[in-house]
């Protein structure tokens, strides 16, 4: 296999870092916050779960494959219950769900069948052991939590609306007509919109070789797998979420199945810093990224994406 395509290996390890930003919009809301921006409240530098970055990549894969077989998305919200999903699995292998317990080998079948046919599972893991059960699977690919690379100020801005929600009472009329009067009966309420107004995030991650072996992971997986935190950005696209796109994609691919290197060694090298530290930054090209590419440890190479 030739270095351009190492990073498609799934019988390497992987350990990336990607990059992304967002111009005035929310990319994660915190609903114990009123779903503002997420925060860590010592630093206020900005959060992204994994979860909000795999729901991401799983719109995109569903968007894009269209339910083809393999390629079904397991956590969906289309209203589908896990639980026929799994009699599903135990009926396409001949097997009987019904029961107080299941066998072993009929869980493990259906196991098998749910990573064959559903790349979120194949890809992230699942836990399938509910009343019909289908086991767990432990994902070789894991996220860390995104974090901005400075502090963010989260925003709460005040919006009138026309569609109200609330029956108003005869005679009361809200809002403001202009000096000829026009305009008085107009009846408004407030809302709100939550967002910051730029923020540039960086995210880790890692491949795990032995589990990959386990699910079935194939190289078509991850060429499916970089191409979504590349472009699942243009197809999750709302007024809240405000400009967001990826900006660095960076990947460390190993040679021995089990790493050649810690990763925190290797994401050091992607190094961000401000082009002007005193001022405040508004957009990509405020910073500046580096990557060391110098003597790295025996056994990894760098595949930069984009970047």
């Amino acid at each position: 296999m030739n270095e351009v395509s190492l990073h498609l290996d799934p019988a390497r390890r992987h350990d990336f870092v990607l990059l992304f930003d967002v111009a005035d919009g929310n990319p994660n809301g915190d609903p114990d916050a009123g779903n503002l921006p997420r925060v860590d409240p010592e630093t206020m530098e900005g959060l992204v779960t994994d979860v909000c970055v795999k729901r991401k990549v799983r719109n995109f894969v569903s968007l894009l494959k269209q339910e083809e077989p393999g390629y079904r998305i397991y956590v969906n919200d289309g209203g589908v219950a896990l639980n026929a999903l799994h009699e599903e699995a135990y009926e396409a292998e001949g097997l009987k769900s019904t029961g107080s317990k299941q066998r072993r080998e009929d869980v493990a079948s259906a196991r098998e069948y749910m990573c064959r046919q559903f790349f979120d599972v194949r890809m992230f893991g699942a836990v399938m052991s509910t009343e019909v059960n289908c086991g767990q699977v432990r994902g070789p690919l894991q996220l860390a939590f995104g974090r901005s690379v400075d502090p963010v100020v989260p925003m709460d801005v005040a919006i009138t609306r026309v569609a109200i929600t609330r029956k108003q009472d005869a005679g009361v009329v809200e809002g403001e007509g202009d000096s000829k009067g026009e305009g008085k009966n107009k009846v408004t309420e407030m809302g709100r919109k939550s967002l910051v107004p730029y923020g540039l995030y960086r995210m880790h991650g890692f491949f795990s070789a032995p589990f990959a072996a386990q699910t079935g992971v194939t190289s078509d997986d991850l060429v499916l797998f970089w191409d979504a935190l590349q472009r699942m950005w243009d197809v999750d696209r709302s007024a809240s979420r405000g400009m967001m796109a990826c900006r660095g994609l960076y990947v460390f691919t190993h040679e021995n199945a089990l790493g050649d290197a810690p990763a925190q060694d290797l994401f050091d090298r992607v190094a961000i810093s401000r082009v002007d530290s005193a001022a405040v930054p508004r957009r990509f090209s405020d910073y500046s990224v580096g990557v060391d590419v110098s003597e790295l440890p025996g056994g990894v190479s760098l595949s930069t994406l984009v970047g």
